[in-house]
């Protein structure tokens, strides 16, 4: 059945494009041709965070900044280092903020850079962060997470290791962090509505069906030696599962790990086209150029087959998220929606770097997605592309 009043809105929504194209390219003397964000993207940008058109050259600009200056930040200030994220002002302009625990050794050298004084080093809270992790890893016996207790994660904006609890939790949450011995002054509790899920959805972004009955999304076309292949969320399917896309049987699951990590491949047929592209849901594809990893506070969009193509901000990194079926460690949460059958879609940025697959969200009981939230309680997860294709020797297919 056609839905005819998206189909109504592809018109204008072309013509917004057009006249969006026109103005990056006026800008080209600000961001090379080669990182333009492609039209599409910019409208999804738009709408989901209030980028408008004449804002994404300062962005672009603040984006290069944050992978040029954030290894020589780091090096230089040692123990000091406190982390480093991209930060939108007030007036819409976007900054590139390190944090340091010691006097400012960067400022004359890097006056690109916002240098903010914090209590504890980055070395501190991941400690704290390590404390965590090693007792989830034990079992429920001898004191892993209890339920209520949903994911952890260095935030390095707010300076503590954030513990995101149900509502009912926090007395839990107190006994989980005792337990594991990490440090309290690093810890801050906060809940999260909802509960963290993964999203495949079990009632049969392109979408495609493993096993005949189960629906994901694909990740990133991929090869290893001369195999094709995708990139996809390891929940999705156990190795060997079948998969097809359409009506058409296309391979099964090469490899597959969940829970631990949220990540797997699947190896098709010779005869299957691979290309370098995620598609935007708007009748055109944003183009996967390579996969450097962007910064947190950084705008990337994911697209997956239920909820389309939907953008946010990159909040947290190496976070651990405490599903149902056991934990994933290493993920990185965004603020972009996400819905059942968006699992294992692409996550990239505007500048067409590859991100991730989709893991999981906070999804409400009787809801199939948590694009209803305000953009400040959604928790939406994906698993690094840059470990997947190490760990399994793939190459990622570029345009």
């Amino acid at each position: 059945m056609t839905d005819r009043s998206v189909s109504s809105r592809v018109p204008a929504r072309r013509a917004l494009c057009a006249l969006v194209a026109a103005a990056l390219a006026a800008a080209s003397g600000v961001a090379a041709a080669s990182d333009a964000f492609a039209p599409e993207l910019v409208f999804a940008m738009q709408r989901d965070l209030g980028v408008f058109p004449a804002q994404l050259p300062q962005y672009l600009q603040t984006e290069r900044i944050a992978q040029a200056r954030q290894p020589a930040a780091q090096r230089e200030l040692g123990a000091a280092y406190g982390g480093s994220w991209i930060e939108r002002a007030a007036d819409g302009s976007f900054r590139f903020v390190v944090a340091t625990t010691g006097t400012d050794r960067l400022s004359a050298r890097m006056p690109d850079v916002e240098v903010r004084h914090v209590r504890h080093g980055l070395s501190k809270l991941q400690a704290s962060m390590d404390r965590l992790d090693a007792v989830r890893r034990q079992s429920v016996e001898r004191g892993g997470a209890p339920a209520g207790v949903h994911a952890w994660h260095v935030d390095e904006r707010s300076n503590a290791v954030v513990v995101s609890v149900a509502p009912d939790a926090v007395d839990a949450a107190v006994d989980f962090v005792a337990a594991s011995g990490a440090d309290a002054d690093t810890i801050r509790v906060e809940p999260m509505v909802g509960t963290p899920q993964t999203t495949a959805t079990v009632i049969g972004g392109i979408e495609y069906v493993v096993n005949n009955q189960s629906l994901c999304s694909v990740g990133f076309s991929v090869t290893r030696g001369s195999t094709k292949g995708f990139a996809t969320a390891g929940h999705c399917g156990n190795t060997g599962a079948s998969v097809r896309i359409g009506n058409q049987a296309v391979g099964s699951f090469a490899a597959s790990r969940f829970p631990g990590n949220d990540r797997a491949w699947v190896s098709v047929g010779s005869t299957h086209t691979l290309r370098p592209w995620v598609s935007n849901y708007a009748g055109g594809n944003v183009v996967v150029r390579g996969s450097s990893e962007a910064a947190t506070g950084a705008a990337v969009c994911r697209s997956g087959r239920t909820t389309g193509y939907r953008c946010g901000t990159i909040t947290a990194k190496n976070v651990t998220v405490n599903y149902a079926q056991g934990a994933v460690f290493g993920l990185t949460r965004s603020n972009a929606c996400v819905g059942g059958g968006d699992s294992g879609g692409s996550w990239i940025t505007g500048a067409g770097q590859a991100q991730g697959v989709t893991s999981g969200g906070n999804l409400q009981a009787g809801t199939n997605n948590n694009c209803g939230l305000p953009a400040s309680q959604r928790s939406t997860f994906f698993d690094r592309i840059n470990p997947i294709l190490s760990q399994y020797g793939l190459t990622l297919v570029r345009g």
